[in-house]
């Protein structure tokens, strides 16, 4: 690559930028030029302009600051990246398609078992009944991820970066799927953008769940907790029980007895451990709607885990920067601690110790959020809260 002369790179800069020295990068460096100074114009303007104007050159510039000197800010001189390359749409339509399949064929697992009663030996009729409880769970589990993944894709469109449409991903377990990604093909221009993208899915998808979730448990029935070998409890978080309260008027599953305990500690015992398992009391029998909006809860809550790439280490990081790796061990102690009342915890610590440590950098570190999306990064952690659930799932046998 053939470099423009260094006298016209420092006009380019001084344009916005007081500098107060250049330093020229070697072999080992990450950098061709280091400029130290401060911005003499806004940020983001300052970022765009220079980015235009260092474009014909094949350079582009980083912005920092510098860690060791309060208020004094680095622009870096790096090669250009190439431009993104196009996806192939097949494969995202094929793991659509794919991931169809499977959500219904595990949707049919939760059939109200009256209605398979009534289809008795008649194939065709039995086919039809697990159909009943297939297609209503695929179509609400596979709106409220769609929701959730073009929140993302249609922030990206937004705000001009590149990315890649959803990547649905099948697996025919339990849900179905193991939810779906976009993969960015640029970098952020700033934490702004960063942010956007990262809310925009979380909030898209609940806008879609919390109405699944009401009318599901609406058509559902309460009634008994019996032992169940290969059954289980859905777990709770404070969101899925109001809303629990909100349709049958009780917070559900409703004990027997609350033993030795108050009312408010036994439930935050339960809610926190899944303990006593509240057999012979009293829940709700979801219906395969409100099954698939509880799995959308538990899908959000899981995305904003304040850690790495997820959508809540995406809004943590913009708050507290590279601060948020200190944060990681509390967050590992405390799922160590919820991986003994369910065991899918350690997954999620094997997960976030090899790629927790990971943030999405955006090339303008200088830029902060402004004080409305500043308010809105701490109501997405009141949301976490209501979202999260300690213990998704509670075996009956």
């Amino acid at each position: 690559m053939t470099l423009p002369e260094q006298d016209l790179l420092n006009s380019m800069i001084r344009r916005f930028f007081r500098v107060n020295d250049v330093t020229l990068g070697d072999a080992s460096s990450e950098y061709l030029f280091r400029y130290r100074g401060q911005l003499l114009v806004d940020s983001i303007q300052a970022f765009d302009e220079l980015t235009a104007a260092l474009r014909p050159h094949n350079l582009m510039p980083l912005f920092r600051k510098d860690e060791n000197e309060n208020g004094v800010h680095i622009i870096l001189l790096v090669p250009s990246l190439p431009d993104p390359k196009p996806s192939n749409l097949w494969v995202n339509v094929v793991l659509f398609l794919l991931t169809v399949i499977s959500v219904v064929w595990t949707g049919m697992n939760f059939t109200d078992p009256e209605i398979l009663a009534e289809a008795g030996s008649d194939l065709q009729m039995l086919w039809f009944s697990l159909l009943h409880g297939g297609i209503p769970f695929a179509v609400s589990l596979l709106g409220i991820l769609l929701a959730h993944e073009f929140g993302h894709y249609l922030m990206t469109r937004y705000h001009q970066t590149a990315a890649t449409l959803p990547y649905f991903i099948p697996f025919p377990t339990l849900l179905g799927t193991m939810g779906a990604v976009i993969v960015w093909k640029q970098l952020p221009r700033n934490k702004r953008i960063l942010f956007d993208v990262g809310i925009a899915g979380p909030l898209a998808g609940l806008v879609v769940a919390i109405p699944v979730v009401l009318y599901g448990l609406f058509v559902s029935k309460t009634g008994p907790i019996l032992p169940s070998p290969g059954g289980f409890i859905e777990g709770n978080s404070i969101l899925y029980l109001l809303s629990k309260y909100i349709v049958f008027g009780q917070l559900l599953p409703a004990p027997a007895s609350y033993g030795d305990l108050s009312p408010f500690l036994y439930w935050v015992k339960y809610f926190f451990t899944g303990l006593p398992v509240p057999i012979g009391g009293t829940d709700v029998f979801i219906s395969p709607i409100a099954m698939a909006g509880w799995a959308g809860l538990l899908v959000t809550a899981l995305n904003l885990i304040p850690a790495g790439q997820l959508d809540g280490g995406h809004v943590m990081y913009v708050l507290f920067g590279k601060k948020l790796k200190y944060a990681l061990p509390v967050i590992i102690a405390f799922m160590a601690i919820l991986g003994f009342f369910w065991s899918g915890w350690w997954l999620w610590i094997a997960l976030l110790f090899f790629f927790g440590r990971q943030s999405a950098d955006p090339l303008d570190q200088i830029t902060e959020l402004d004080p409305g999306r500043r308010a809105l990064a701490f109501f997405m952690i009141f949301v976490f809260i209501l979202v999260f659930m300690p213990v998704p799932l509670m075996p009956l046998g």
